[in-house]
């Protein structure tokens, strides 16, 4: 088929076809992890941001081009996972500023659109690195523009063979791939998307969204086990198609009818959350600002009944619950982090932090993750910790969005942010807390044992499927077939003659005797230092291992 102008409805088809094909191949873009530990979840990150992206655009009755793709770009942006879902909702952000007020483009207009998409996505990364989905979208951007062919099947069949044959370059720009034998993960990914957009548009396919079954991250405690009496029974969700600078004047009239309030603005949209008594009230208000799509009700205390019956036999896991409403006082300071496993999070917990994330390697919250939690907390400065390099994008991105004072600390491991948790002077100004926390995080070392998903080599290390891994700043050090003898390698990495606190959080494949045992070992073998353990029940680590 040929097409000198698409419309909506083809871009449409395009990107639902690019979102199935996606969902298809991503375990396979996640096995091109580089390192051969159990984090590598790009294809899922990516596949569930687009995702969330295609689904804002499921039931939109429009042909125009410039609506699908600024709708799909705010789906991406909400829905964003992990650093390659960040920057591929960027990219999603420029194309739509490429075919804003457009109902329908030619090969030259859609060209621009890619050319901004690469540019949005370079300047959404403070020091852009070579070799990855970056430089695959520069590629197809540049193949875009350079392409003078007016039928824009012939313009795509460009892009996407541009973009492979850079992704097959990606190696050599970045060593670390090439000695895993590996191409981009995230380039990958976006190859997949053009693949499939093409695909669609060459085959005239009339494409219909395939359901997604990846895990979500979700708060910790937000559903309760307890028999509790919910003051606020109808969770109310929805948009107000308006003018998103009125979102503050809006949360201002619903403010006394409930708690759990979202009100995001974003462009000519206002996106709702609420859990109120009268849900017909809250829709009152709302219609004098705009017009109202996606509304949707639940009955919180029917499906809390629900739960109830379903969790009988989990009375163990009651310790979990948490209150999820807004504190009625507001405080100066508040905080987020994000972790995985029962015994960090009560750590966490006992520390002061407001919320945890359940999250961490292999579910990364999404920035909608992020604005949920800050919008359950009631204070004036909002500290969010992510514990995890992965996530510090999507952070930064809701506290880009939200009209809070968010101050993201970056922390990359659970050692950091519990170090952060337990630096907090509440008697400093807000700066002077903010400057001294990113300090805080220089003061740790971190360890940890997990182990190997496939083989390869790394550093001229041989590692082989099943082999323990010990690593210390994310770096392999010690590769072993115990991961106690691998642990104790990584101990004497990390400790120096200033070592004074060594912390171990023990994972949920670690027994309690297990524990205890290695403690003891430990506490002999390093007289001089203060050994502490604590139960963190933590999938896929073993041991995080922390050194002050």
């Amino acid at each position: 088929m040929k097409y000198e102008q698409i419309n909506g409805r083809d871009f449409y088809n395009m990107v639902v076809n690019a979102s199935n094909r996606l969902l298809e191949q991503s375990d396979f873009v996640n096995a091109l992890n580089v390192f051969p530990v159990p984090d590598g979840d790009t294809g899922t990150n990516m596949s569930m941001t687009f995702k969330a992206a295609v689904k804002e655009i499921e039931n939109l009755d429009t042909d125009s081009i410039g609506e699908i793709s600024k709708k799909l770009a705010k789906g991406a942006l909400m829905g964003a996972r992990g650093n390659s879902g960040v920057i591929l909702s960027q990219i999603l952000r420029g194309i739509s500023n490429g075919l804003e007020g457009k109902n329908k483009v030619n090969a030259s207009e859609f060209s621009n659109a890619f050319f901004e998409g690469s540019k949005s996505a370079y300047k959404a990364v403070m020091r852009p690195t070579e070799g990855t989905i970056l430089s695959v979208i520069r590629a197809a951007a540049e193949a875009a523009v350079s392409c003078q062919a007016k039928d824009i099947v012939t313009l795509m069949e460009s892009v996407t063979s541009e973009a492979k044959v850079m992704l097959d370059k990606t190696p050599e720009l970045l060593p670390a791939l090439k000695k895993a034998k590996v191409v981009d993960s995230g380039g990958m990914g976006l190859y997949l998307i053009l693949q499939g957009m093409n695909e669609a548009l060459k085959n005239g396919i009339k494409a219909e969204l395939k359901d997604i079954t990846a895990g979500t991250s979700a708060s910790v405690g937000a559903s309760s086990t307890e028999d509790i009496d919910i003051k606020y029974g109808y969770c109310t969700e929805f948009i107000i198609l308006g003018d998103s600078k009125r979102a503050k004047e809006f949360q201002d009239k619903i403010e006394e009818l409930g708690d759990s309030m979202i009100v995001v603005g974003y462009d000519d949209v206002i996106k709702v959350h609420i859990h109120t008594n009268d849900p017909g009230l809250v829709l009152s208000n709302a219609v004098t600002i705009g017009e109202l799509s996606k509304i949707k009700i639940d009955n919180m205390r029917e499906e809390h009944r629900e739960l109830l019956i379903d969790a009988k036999d989990k009375e163990d896991n009651k310790d979990k619950t948490e209150e999820v409403s807004i504190e009625n006082e507001k405080k100066k300071y508040g905080f987020i982090t994000v972790a995985m496993g029962d015994g960090i999070a009560n750590i966490f917990k006992d520390l002061g932090i407001n919320h945890v994330i359940e999250g961490g390697q292999t579910m990364n919250p999404s920035t909608q993750d992020m604005l949920d939690a800050i919008n359950k907390i009631n204070a004036e400065h909002i500290f969010i910790m992510p514990n995890n390099k992965n996530i510090i994008m999507a952070a930064n991105q809701a506290a880009e969005i939200c009209d809070k004072d968010i101050r993201v600390i970056p922390t990359t491991t659970i050692p950091q942010g519990i170090a952060c948790a337990t630096m907090f002077n509440p008697d400093l100004e807000v700066e002077d807390n903010f400057n001294e926390l990113k300090e805080a995080i220089n003061a740790v070392k971190t360890g940890s044992i997990t182990y190997a998903v496939r083989d390869t080599e790394i550093d001229g290390i041989n590692i082989k499927e099943g082999n323990m891994l010990g690593l210390v700043e994310g770096k392999i050090r010690e590769v072993g077939e115990d991961k106690k003898a691998v642990a104790c390698k990584v101990l004497d990495d990390m400790i120096n003659e200033e070592s004074e606190l060594v912390t171990v959080y023990y994972g949920e494949e670690v027994s309690d005797n297990e524990a205890n045992q290695f403690e003891q070992e430990l506490q002999e073998q390093y007289e001089d230092l203060d050994i502490q353990f604590y139960k963190g029940n933590q999938p896929l680590y073993y041991f995080l291992i922390s050194v002050e």
